[in-house]
């Protein structure tokens, strides 16, 4: 059966904030308290800046080869692990850190054109797909 009169919803608190300039109903609804009270406010209106602290980890490479060359194998390799790489190769840039990716054509996250083999050679890593190529283990330093 059909309702008479006015079928409008009331808007969500979400979106009666969001109407108002806010970013939740729960900050809307802080805002229309402190406006009954007459008490004076702003909203938003300045910044806070601050530091994350760093955390020292470790990273153990897979196999060190004896002409100096680092192998870290990879079947999965996740978001952390990829910033874990960037952050050590940044921080030894003496060390020679090769990736052998057990499918270079696996895309970093679902949906993503990336594989992981071009990502690789985006931040400037030598990969190999499945083995570590004969020549790797020939080099001489």
């Amino acid at each position: 059966m059909a309702r008479k009169g006015n079928n409008k919803r009331k808007p969500s608190p979400r979106k009666l904030a969001e109407q108002n300039g806010y970013k939740s109903g729960f900050e809307f609804k802080t805002a229309q308290l402190l406006k009954e009270k007459k008490i004076p406010f702003e909203y938003e209106t300045s910044k806070i800046r601050y530091i994350v602290p760093s955390v020292e980890r470790e990273y153990t490479p897979d196999f060190f080869l004896e002409n100096g060359i680092i192998i870290e194998t990879k079947g999965r390799f996740t978001l952390e692990d990829r910033k874990k790489h960037i952050l050590v190769r940044r921080q030894h840039p003496e060390l020679d850190i090769r990736l052998v990716l057990q499918n270079s054509n696996a895309k970093i996250r679902k949906g993503s054109k990336t594989t992981y083999a071009k990502w690789a050679t985006k931040n400037g890593i030598l990969w190999a797909n499945k083995e570590i190529p004969d020549s790797w283990m020939r080099e001489r330093k």
